[in-house]
């Protein structure tokens, strides 16, 4: 693949290499660091010009310092003559911040002024996985790229569930259930959260709501397991994932997990990287990414 350069911000040095390692790349030279009034420094550290650049920075750890690490390094590659900057960002940082919380609300849009922090500092395109809420591409006046989990989280299902063929798919709306159930041609339902009992006898159920574990198992469920995208855990997520009855909790790597995974064995990971690293590809060779929707490259 010529005329390309992968970049990896101090966020997912991992899944980084994984992705350069799945394209048969090195990642490109970069240093970064903090001066002592702790503002961030990057050094780019090989020609980009006229390349096709990419930097893999995702919205977790100290989030506003790697948000910030991101903005510099797409500026300082853009005004060293790159002739296309794309930010990789596997979870998109204040996703959840898509909209005023109520009439009348003075809270900010914070999605909305990332959106724009990234187009001003001279992204050309923007890939991500599973936004908090699909309009939030509505913020870019550039391409946007949503990638979705959900192929990959499919795949894992038929491998690591025996008895995925009869197992149960549990979501907190009737739109998640629908969705999944579509694809994977399986029996669903949507649970309201006040009825458990919709969930079938002596079934293995796959929720998408970490905090219904125990109502499914009182209503006949065998097994239950936590499916999400972001694992984000924060504060006593871990200590209740372990006192839960969860069979897993199944999480992509869009977020590093290791630490996490030290703590409660209970956590598995969904590798995301061959999909970001396909959707790069893609994108390299002037591709449509639809493809992926749908299916996890072989």
């Amino acid at each position: 693949m010529p005329n390309i350069k992968i970049f990896s911000g101090s966020s997912h040095a991992d899944l980084s290499q994984k992705i350069a390692d799945r394209l048969g790349l090195e990642l490109a030279k970069v240093v970064t660091k903090k001066f002592s009034n702790q503002e961030t420094c990057v050094e780019i550290g090989e020609s980009v010009r006229g390349e096709d650049v990419y930097i893999v920075q995702s919205g977790c750890g100290e989030i506003n310092d790697n948000l910030m690490e991101l903005l510099i390094m797409i500026n300082a590659c853009k005004i060293a003559s790159a002739s296309r900057v794309t930010a990789v960002i596997p979870c998109f940082p204040y996703a959840r911040q898509d909209k005023k919380d109520k009439v009348g609300s003075r809270a900010p849009i914070s999605a909305k002024l990332v959106a724009n922090m990234l187009s001003v500092s001279g992204a050309d395109h923007i890939i991500t996985m599973d936004l908090h809420a699909s309009q939030i591409q509505g913020f870019f006046d550039i391409p946007v790229d949503n990638l979705y989990a959900e192929p990959a989280v499919l795949k894992w299902i038929k491998e690591n569930i025996p008895d995925w063929k009869t197992c149960t798919i549990v979501s907190p709306d009737a739109g998640g259930a629908k969705r999944y159930s579509g694809t994977i041609s399986l029996w669903s339902c949507a649970v309201i959260k006040p009825c458990p009992e919709l969930c079938g006898h002596s079934k293995i159920c796959n929720i998408f709501d970490i905090f219904s574990a125990f109502r499914l198992i009182s209503a006949g469920a065998t097994k239950v397991y936590a499916i999400l995208t972001h694992g984000i855990f924060s504060g006593p997520a871990i200590s209740r994932i372990n006192n839960a009855c969860f069979e897993a909790v199944v999480v992509t790597n869009t977020i590093p997990q290791e630490e996490k995974m030290n703590h409660c064995p209970k956590i598995q990971v969904i590798d995301i990287s061959m999909i970001l690293a396909e959707a790069i590809r893609r994108t390299h060779n002037g591709e449509s990414v639809s493809y992926l929707f749908s299916h996890v490259p072989l």
